[in-house]
């Protein structure tokens, strides 16, 4: 995000109040202030993806920092009257107008006409020593973001659950041919899965992880219990997933596990294609909503339910006109 923020909003009352400045709530802001619509960011500070060295996927900024791709986005999102503090929000309640109050730490409050809320989602790591120092670094989750710089590398893999860590690395082997799966605390595979890891070259360990060990400040090797160490580049571990959302709780609002098999990936807020969720004017874009979303469908997502919003607001704002009307007749 940039340098400064204010910490009190401008206004009392915005068409949209969103919750999150990450690449869904940058997108969501640049598309509604470009409609014209009144908009402010409340933004903790705490993007997922702040530990990452660099943004990948994301067509014209690929490479980028993450936190130079928010600077870049919140530029944007200002130059359109956009409007940006820091916060946490804490409470979220609905007002008898059909609009949104929402509580800020430090008491303080504002009001939004619609309530998005883009906060993304908390990783929960295996309790395994090391492994969150390394988070985002050569401590990793996807291929997709993450494959292409440790290619050829010696990777390995965590499992927690036989048939998600069977996915993990089959799916990293396409970007090295040495992968080894540490079976960790998850089951041993079926004959036919122990068939596929052999055809494909994958070695397995038994035993479960202590630690991942470093030398330098460069990851090199998961130790087990037993005291055995085996070198490694990177390793590669899937997470726990929930939204961040504790805060809507006062709206009714629940999140809804999403499993991988007999796995829970985590937790999400359900919502249509357009955002919306089971709370009238209470919408939902990126992480949030989509545990699997990359920054650049998250950012997509922000437009097209920036979208859905002011065509909302422009059903409201032309059912009061005619109401108005109808009074003054």
């Amino acid at each position: 995000m940039t340098e400064a923020k204010a910490t009190v909003p401008a206004k009392e009352l915005y068409d949209v109040v969103i919750v999150g400045g990450g690449a869904a709530g940058l997108g969501a802001a640049l598309t509604l202030g470009r409609a014209r619509r009144s908009g402010l960011i409340i933004d903790s500070g705490e993007a997922r993806n702040a530990p990452a060295g660099h943004v990948h996927n994301y067509l014209g900024r690929e490479g980028t920092p993450p936190g130079e791709l928010y600077a870049i986005g919140s530029e944007e999102a200002l130059g359109y009257g956009a409007e940006i503090i820091s916060g946490t929000v804490t409470t979220a309640h609905k007002e008898n107008d059909g609009g949104f109050r929402v509580g800020i730490g430090g008491g303080r409050s504002v009001r939004g006409r619609r309530l998005l809320v883009t906060t993304g989602l908390v990783d929960g790591l295996p309790a395994i020593e090391g492994l969150a120092d390394r988070w985002g670094r050569d401590v990793l989750h996807c291929p997709y973001c993450h494959g292409w710089e440790v290619r050829d590398q010696a990777i390995g893999v965590i499992a927690v659950n036989i048939g998600l860590a069977m996915h993990q690395a089959l799916l990293w082997r396409q970007w090295t041919d040495d992968v080894t799966l540490f079976l960790h605390t998850a089951e041993a595979p079926s004959p036919e899965q122990a068939a596929q890891l052999e055809a494909r070259g994958i070695t397995v360990v038994t035993g479960e992880v202590a630690a991942v060990e470093t030398e330098s400040d460069v990851l090199a090797g998961v130790r087990l219990a037993s005291g055995e160490v085996f070198a490694r580049q990177a390793v590669a571990v899937a997470t726990r997933m929930d939204a961040r959302a504790a805060f809507l709780d006062d709206l009714g609002l629940e999140t809804v596990e999403q499993n991988f098999g007999d796995c829970v990936m985590g937790a999400f807020i359900p919502s249509e294609p357009t955002g919306a969720t089971s709370v009238p004017g209470v919408y939902v874009a990126g992480n949030v909503t989509n545990l699997s979303a990359q920054v650049i469908v998250a950012a997509a997502a922000g437009v097209n339910t920036g979208a859905m919003i002011n065509a909302d607001l422009m059903v409201e704002d032309t059912r009061l006109a005619v109401e108005a009307r109808a009074v003054s007749v």
